[in-house]
């Protein structure tokens, strides 16, 4: 559009003078400066937004655009959910390329209370797996390094191009020292913002002369489920062995042993999501491509057609998963398991089946029972009773 401006500028307007061909100059300076993704933005007009929409302008908004929305119990919805958090959160499936058929406004209400349940079910249960998996790993280092100290953990503990396998090359050894000092930088960040805010678990220590040093168990206090699976992935290999097999995780799929941190960082992605209420009933807060050693872990120990965190039943399949390793009552975890059935059929039920057709996976069922299956035959193992197939 620039050029085409430029052109007809010089074909129907001779250059009089130095000030208009100076114009031109800047005009093309600009756009260049454009194609090279510079963020300007050329205003050749002076434009007024639209005032803001009322909550019954909205509502008429959402009649234009087919979905009926009348009465004040709607209204009142629409006002607590928000048109942006409620309505275009929920109007697509995953991101807006896949456009959900609602046509009532009560569909949309539907599925932002399946997906606030759904929040309610995984938020104490992340909860418990973060902090059980943190004290076990942080139990086996302060034992294999015999010290509180960050700088032996640091020393002892993390790869580093002094402190590397030997197999491993120049450009690996460098890669090892990159994430040392990434660590280093996030954890001593940490460090220094708590102390900025006065907490306790840090101020306790530096402000106190018979202290040199921030015990290890207050840094891993201070550390997000993000941290610490940096953390774990830094590990040198005998400490994530260690860990590995303390835990229980399936080590014929894991022989770098670094299965551990990538589900942590798979279940950050969720637990962040429910931290901040985001989306979670279409998993479209997955950040990470599973590695194929996460998908065939879960699917040769609890015999599952497949796994690939594109929905939420691998989430659930998960979980479960971790708590059935961290020991975690069976009833417990089975009425996790049932809950999420539940509610699950609750939503099926509630709206038409052209939605659940694109938000509910046809197989959840079967994959639900194959989830069953797996906590039925851990129990059944240890009483030397039949496996159920």
């Amino acid at each position: 559009m620039l050029l085409i401006f430029i052109n007809n500028y010089l074909h129907f307007q001779p250059i009089k003078n130095y000030t208009k061909l100076l114009t031109i100059t800047v005009y093309i300076n600009v756009f260049i400066k454009y194609l090279k993704n510079v963020k300007i933005y050329l205003y050749t007009e002076v434009r007024t937004m639209d005032k803001p929409k009322t909550i019954n302008g909205l509502m008429k908004h959402l009649r234009n655009n087919g979905v009926s929305i009348k009465n004040s119990r709607q209204k009142k919805q629409l006002i607590n959910q928000g048109y942006y958090h409620g309505y275009k959160a929920y109007r697509f499936f995953k991101d807006s390329n896949t456009k959900l058929p609602i046509n009532n406004y009560e569909q949309i209400n539907r599925t932002i209370i399946y997906d606030t349940k759904l929040k309610s079910l995984f938020y104490d249960k992340i909860m418990f797996i973060e902090t059980a998996l943190k004290n076990r790993c942080l139990n086996i280092i302060l034992k294999e390094i015999n010290s509180h100290n960050i700088n032996d953990l640091y020393e002892k503990g993390i790869e580093s191009f002094k402190n590397c396998p030997p197999n491993y090359n120049e450009a690996q050894k460098i890669k090892a020292q990159k994430n040392l000092l990434s660590l280093q930088t996030t954890i001593h960040s940490n460090i220094s913002k708590a102390y900025k805010k006065g907490n306790p678990k840090i101020t306790h220590f530096y402000n106190n002369v018979n202290y040199t040093n921030i015990p290890l168990w207050s840094i891993f206090e201070m550390m997000t489920m993000g941290d610490f699976g940096a953390l774990m992935q830094c590990l040198v290999y005998d400490l994530r062995d260690k860990i590995s097999k303390d835990i229980g995780i399936n080590l014929s799929t894991d022989t770098e042993r670094k299965l551990v941190a990538k589900y942590i960082y798979t279940l950050k992605d969720l637990r962040n999501a429910i931290a901040h209420n985001d989306v979670v009933y279409d998993a479209r807060f997955r950040n990470i491509d599973p590695s194929n050693s996460m998908k065939q872990c879960l699917v040769l120990d609890m015999n599952l057609p497949y796994v690939n965190f594109k929905d939420i039943v691998d989430y659930i399949a998960l979980v479960t998963y971790f708590l059935k390793l961290l020991h975690v009552n069976k009833k417990e975890i089975k009425s996790f398991v049932n809950e999420f059935e539940v509610i699950t059929n609750e939503y099926i039920n509630s709206v038409p089946n052209c939605i659940t057709d694109k938000t509910i996976k046809s197989n959840w069922l079967q994959r639900i029972s194959k989830i069953r299956m797996f906590l039925y035959n851990s129990l059944v193992k240890q009483t030397g009773e039949k496996k159920y197939e």
